[in-house]
This record gives C-alpha cells, sequence and structure tokens, in this order.
C-alpha cells in the first residue's frame, strides 16, 4: 500500500526541520565548544613572576613600585629657588629664565603667577601652556632645569663632622658615615638610626647594627641612601653615664697609686 502525499510531506517537513537544528547547534558558541579565548595579555609581553603591570602617569618608568606610596624613580618636583628654562618652539620671544619664588609662584611674562613649587617638569609645561592659551596657539612649551636642589642627606650625632653632604652616586650608610669623618668615641654605632621620610605626614625608620657589619665584614644589609635620608649616631649608654659622673667620682680614674 503506497503512503498518502500528506504522510510523505509530514515526514519530509520532520526531517528538514531535524537538519536545520542541528545545523544551528553546530554554530552556536556554546562553552568550551571550539572558541579559543583570547588572553588578556600576550604572553611574551608579561615575563613570568612580573604581575599585571600597567603605565602610570609622570612615573619615570612607568611601573612604579610603591612603598608607603613611594615610586621606584619619581621624577624631581620643583623646590622655592630652583630655576627653569622656559622655551617656546614657536615664539622665542617669550623665551624666559625664571625662579621660583619663597611662596612657591613664578611670574610669566605677559601671563601673571602660577604656581610652581612641587610640580613635574611635564606638570609645570600644561601649567605654562595654560596660562598663554588665550595669546598663543600650540606654542610648544619645554621646561628645562638650570639649577636645582642637589640631592643631599644629613649626618648628625656622635659623628666627627655632623652636616649636610651631597648625594652623589650610590652611597650606603656606612660609606656616608665615612664621609661625616667617622664615629666619635662616644658613639653608638650599634644603634644607628636612619629616617627617611615617605610623605609629609609619614617618617620611615630604621636601626642599623653598623657595629656587627663591621665585625663580620658582612656589608649584605648596608642601605643605599636616598635623596633627603637623615643619619642620626646616638651617645652609647657609658658616655651617657660618664656626662652626668660626679667631678669628685673622676679622681678615682685619673690619680696615679702610691708606691
Amino acid at each position: 500500500m503506497k503512503p498518502s502525499s500528506s504522510v510523505l510531506l509530514a515526514v519530509f517537513l520532520t526531517v528538514l526541520l531535524i537538519s536545520v537544528f542541528e545545523v544551528a547547534g553546530a554554530q552556536e558558541p556554546g562553552p568550551n565548544r571550539g572558541v579559543q579565548e583570547k588572553p588578556a595579555f600576550p604572553a611574551a609581553s608579561v615575563p613570568e613572576g612580573a604581575g599585571t603591570v600597567t603605565s602610570q602617569p609622570e612615573r619615570a618608568d612607568g611601573t612604579g613600585n610603591p612603598v608607603l606610596g613611594r615610586d621606584r624613580r619619581p621624577l624631581y618636583r620643583l623646590n622655592k629657588s630652583d630655576v627653569v628654562d622656559i622655551s617656546f618652539a614657536f615664539a622665542p620671544e617669550f623665551n624666559q629664565t625664571l625662579t621660583v619664588q619663597p611662596d612657591g609662584y613664578i611670574t610669566l611674562k605677559n601671563a601673571g603667577h602660577i604656581v610652581a613649587e612641587g610640580l613635574t617638569a611635564g606638570e609645570l609645561e600644561l601649567a605654562i601652556a595654560s596660562a598663554y592659551a588665550r595669546l598663543l596657539h600650540d606654542p610648544g612649551i619645554t621646561v628645562g632645569l638650570k639649577d636645582f636642589d642637589r640631592p643631599s642627606f644629613i649626618a648628625a650625632g656622635e659623628i666627627a663632622r655632623p652636616g649636610k653632604y651631597e648625594l652623589r652616586g650610590d652611597i650606603t650608610v656606612s660609606t656616608a658615615v665615612a664621609i661625616a669623618g667617622g664615629f666619635t668615641q662616644q658613639s653608638k654605632h650599634s644603634q644607628v638610626v636612619l629616617f627617611r621620610r615617605v610623605n609629609k605626614e609619614v617618617v620611615e625608620t630604621r636601626v642599623l647594627n653598623l657595629k656587627e657589619m663591621f665585625k663580620h665584614r658582612d656589608l649584605t644589609e648596608d642601605p643605599v641612601l636616598e635623596p633627603g635620608d637623615y643619619l642620626f649616631v646616638p651617645r652609647s649608654t657609658i658616655s651617657k653615664i660618664m656626662r652626668f659622673m660626679p667631678a669628685t667620682t673622676m679622681g678615682m680614674y685619673s690619680s696615679s697609686p702610691r708606691l
């Protein structure tokens, strides 16, 4: 018995629908179905163990290594009495050399006063461009440091020559003590204190035992100074006692024995 035309049509439509659903399911990107997710960072661009690397504005190397808010290589920020050369590439008649005033301002030619203290050279360029916006269009401003506060450290306490010293190159604590003339006889070089300002509110302190370092000839824990570090060498306990000892008692040690 031959099937009717209606039955054949129903079978044909069923087969057609099954084929359509199979094709749609093969093209749908389901979980883990032939679709490889693109990594957030190329494997070759991030070294192993480096972590996430992000670009930060106003950082010398673009990565930063903050310790209580500090950068790895912070850019220099202007201080009072610093001298800057301001050059205009397309308006040289506005070139000028200015000194940061005691109030932190500089006075621009035909543009008034702007704050310069605490700014980097790049930030000052933007501030100057904004000040001249009404007079000049894209003047090509460049700021160069002509004279500035030299990096330095301070050595105080029981040091032969206390004072402020210029910091050139990598100078460690033990080297700084030598530059300042070395320890006095009253110094307690087992508790040398290194003060390092992190920001306006926080100062980091570290107590160093230079006596043990010299004794064991091990300078692995001899830190390198940073600009603005303050090195203090306290008095020894014996020297403190001798300082307040009555003069009559000193005769016991200074008089020679009688024969």
